[in-house]
């Protein structure tokens, strides 16, 4: 994996990404170039045109991040890809209307724009034809050698297994556990030099998955295959970088003060983030006004009772504020102010709220709670009092996704869907944990961008 701004991006995703931009790049110039032909204007040099062919790649490039293209799903599958890719082009062109009429001189004409978006769909649909099976192949999977033969080590060949994997497993090693599980592992004591164990094995990487760490590290094995060139990593850190969340099966308090993240020098990317808060929340609260006053009739049409809900949630260390939000259930949903979880398909739940649930509209007036600093467009979901004093009971850890401001959306939304239990609670703390270690502005705009993808496919909304 190719890490960016303190994010772990996947070898072939990148390349893949690498070769649609030059496919995109030549659509767009074709596109022009064809049109041009056909009503015998001349062809000046391509440089002429280099801003718009910016644009264009641009904005279809973004558009295909949102909506999924590059996920395990679109890798494995042709069909899942190409419906992507119809919809991000689709998308694109809208995004390619508003620049338009904003800045009319840096996009093509509509006509060239067509020829240009049928090219574009042929080429990256023809790309991952070729491509397909070698993205998916051992060439762009890291050989790991795997220090352990219990739970742990089976933890990671399971992951090993699942479709889209980034690594293969191309060996065990039993460090003598008790409860060993792994019948292919090899004894230690069975392996004369295990520096060149792993070398002959041509093993890129090598996984501490010890059940039991006091006193029995290897650390003279480890340290010669370090000098090796091989790069040795505990399962907490390598489950981090190969899942995007932080395990909470495997992490223990030396490991979150010692590893990597967790930056106090972000001062000019937290500025950043604020200044963007306040320009976004006012810009959305303006653009959005004649949604929620529509929503608003309808609520007040369907049910009885106020048009907002406001609700205490626990914020920034602790601090409880109000967030507000449009009333998607009935006036009775909660009685005496209990808290109750959400369920699949929840009776409380009125139809105009459902609608607005699905496609988000019931959050759009958070954006006050983000311009006054309460909030921000990404962070960890706010949760209810009640149900924090429970998850800090029963989750380690849970009080440290506190130490980031809360947000409309966040790493978690994009990558769990909706949740109403204990066990969804400790999955979208671990992507919380990720995101709160791993923060950069990247990373922030990678989930803004893939939120759209939240809002076409609501999977598990309530």
């Amino acid at each position: 994996m190719i890490r960016l701004f303190k994010h772990y991006v996947p070898n072939a995703v990148l390349l893949l990404g690498l070769f649609d931009l030059i496919v995109l790049a030549v659509a767009a110039e074709m596109g022009w170039v064809i049109r041009a032909g056909q009503i015998g204007m001349l062809v000046e040099p391509v440089y002429m045109r280099l801003p718009q062919i910016a644009v264009f790649v641009a904005t279809l490039e973004t558009a295909m991040i949102a909506v999924g293209v590059y996920s395990a799903g679109a890798l494995q599958s042709l069909r899942f890809a190409t419906a992507r890719l119809i919809v991000a082009v689709s998308l694109g062109v809208i995004f390619q209307a508003t620049i338009f009429f904003l800045l009319p001189e840096l996009t093509f004409w509509r006509s060239n724009l067509l020829y240009a978006m049928g090219l574009s769909i042929i080429g990256l649909i023809a790309l991952r034809i070729l491509l397909g099976k070698t993205l998916g192949s051992q060439a762009f999977k890291r050989r790991i050698v795997v220090l352990g033969a219990g739970t742990r080590a089976q933890r990671l060949k399971t992951l090993s297994q699942t479709p889209g994997s980034a690594f293969v497993v191309v060996g065990y090693v039993s460090m003598s556990e008790a409860n060993r599980v792994i019948p292919e592992a090899i004894a230690r004591d069975a392996i004369y030099n295990l520096a060149d164990h792993v070398v002959l094995l041509n093993a890129s990487e090598v996984v501490l998955a010890l059940e039991e760490r006091r006193n029995s590290l290897p650390l003279k094995d480890l340290l010669r295959i370090k000098t090796t060139g091989v790069h040795v990593n505990e399962i907490s850190t390598f489950l981090e970088r190969e899942t995007g969340r932080v395990d909470l099966d495997s992490v223990n308090p030396s490991w979150l003060i010692f590893s990597d993240g967790f930056s106090s020098g972000r001062m000019l990317s937290s500025a950043f983030k604020r200044l963007f808060d306040i320009a976004a929340s006012l810009v959305l609260l303006a653009l959005t006004l004649p949604v929620i006053m529509v929503t608003a009739i309808a609520i007040k049409a369907e049910s009885k009772g106020p048009v907002f809900y406001r609700q205490r949630r626990v914020g920034l260390y602790n601090v409880g504020f109000d967030i507000i939000k449009l009333r998607s259930m009935r006036q009775d949903a909660e009685v005496a102010g209990k808290a109750v979880w959400a369920e699949k398909d929840d009776p409380r739940i009125t139809r105009v709220g459902r609608f607005i649930r699905k496609v988000r509209i019931d959050e759009l007036p958070q954006a006050w709670s983000v311009l006054k600093g309460e909030m921000s467009f990404v962070g960890p979901r706010p949760e209810r009092p009640q149900f924090v004093e429970d998850l800090e009971q029963k989750l380690p850890y849970y009080a440290e996704r506190h130490m980031v401001k809360p947000g409309i959306t966040g790493w978690a939304q994009i990558n769990y869907p909706y949740g109403a239990s204990i066990e969804d609670a400790r999955q979208k703390l671990e992507y919380d944990l990720y995101y709160a270690k791993n923060y950069s502005p990247f990373l922030d705009l990678l989930i803004l961008i893939q939120t759209v993808r939240v809002v076409l496919w609501p999977e598990g909304a309530r």
